[in-house]
């Protein structure tokens, strides 16, 4: 099983090693298979950020059912993935990815399943269609096709832990949540002490998988398959929402609107690179091409600072 210690310099599976070399000496090639999933996924993260259940949540307007909803699908979601990597965590693709103790969130979606619906949630909690399908899917994967659900762990816990935080607070605020954690512990990832460090080494570990090119255009077709399923239960939050009364809730800030840091995207792992920030998202594509005032870019130095300020804690 690998393993993670922020605090360990010198283990063969620790923050800085990967496969034996230094995480801060590894330079990516576009046949790595992380330079390929961000290249092969850009196209999906657009279309993913058009949906109007992203686009509300990432400007802070959330419907308390339609979160609750949410957290339900991410359960099911997770609780499918999770069960398939601990049934294969011996593949070799899977076994240098797979940190239970530091990525899965099967438990914490329990605790803010029961925060939200009450002791006798897994009475009242079912699967969408939708989620339905995505969870069979994982399933099918784990007993035919181990190895392509690294597309979906990549996917999932990377942009988890990319903008978790932020949107953490953006539901706190929104839906009067306590300050406490509950009903938001799924963006809690209380043994990666560094997410920076966390996903370099990550990143790392997908590059040193034993794949041929045919192998890994098959995961990141695979990664584009797990962004349609997203986003086929967004569309159906998107429809379930519309017939939803409006909810009094506190104003903001949005985090990602065209006017803030990428990295507070829920996608931006799709779309990262080993480091620096990139520009893919339309929002920011947008706002090149147009211009803003000054106000609105020096808010922008403000916001950017605030975000390198958490990475690099």
């Amino acid at each position: 099983m690998a393993s993670y210690t922020d605090t360990d310099e010198q283990p063969s599976n620790g923050p800085y090693h990967a496969g034996g070399s230094r995480e801060d000496e590894h330079v990516t090639g576009p046949s790595d298979l992380s330079e390929l999933l961000k290249e092969g996924t850009k196209e999906s993260h657009e279309k993913a950020e058009s949906c109007t259940f992203v686009k509300d949540f990432l400007k802070g307007h959330i419907k308390r059912e339609l979160f609750k909803l949410a957290t339900a699908a991410l359960y099911f979601t997770y609780s499918a993935l999770e069960e398939e990597l601990d049934r294969n965590k011996e593949d070799p693709a899977i076994e240098p990815l797979y940190f239970p103790l530091e990525l899965h969130r099967t438990e914490n979606l329990k605790k803010d399943l029961c925060y939200f619906y009450g002791e006798d949630w897994e009475d009242t909690v079912q699967p969408s269609v939708a989620t339905q399908a995505y969870v069979e899917r994982i399933h099918h994967l784990g007993r035919h096709s181990p190895e392509l659900l690294v597309a979906h762990a990549y996917t999932r816990y990377m942009g988890d832990l990319s903008g978790g935080q932020i949107l953490k607070k953006v539901a706190q605020r929104a839906l009067h949540l306590p300050t406490t954690g509950e009903g938001v512990q799924f963006y809690e990832f209380n043994n990666v002490t560094n997410a920076q460090k966390f996903k370099q080494l990550y990143r790392a570990r997908l590059n040193t998988l034993e794949l041929d090119a045919e192998k890994k255009e098959s995961i990141v077709e695979e990664a584009n398959r797990a962004f349609h399923f997203n986003m086929k239960v967004f569309e159906e939050l998107d429809i379930i929402g519309a017939n939803l009364p409006k909810e009094e809730q506190k104003a903001a800030e949005p985090v990602h609107d065209g006017k803030g840091d990428i990295r507070k995207c829920p996608y931006y792992a799709a779309g990262q690179g080993g480091s620096g920030i990139t520009s893919a998202c339309p929002f920011h594509a947008a706002l090149e091409i147009a211009g803003r005032p000054q106000v609105i870019l020096a808010a922008c130095a403000v916001v950017l600072a605030a975000a390198l300020a958490w990475y690099l804690m």
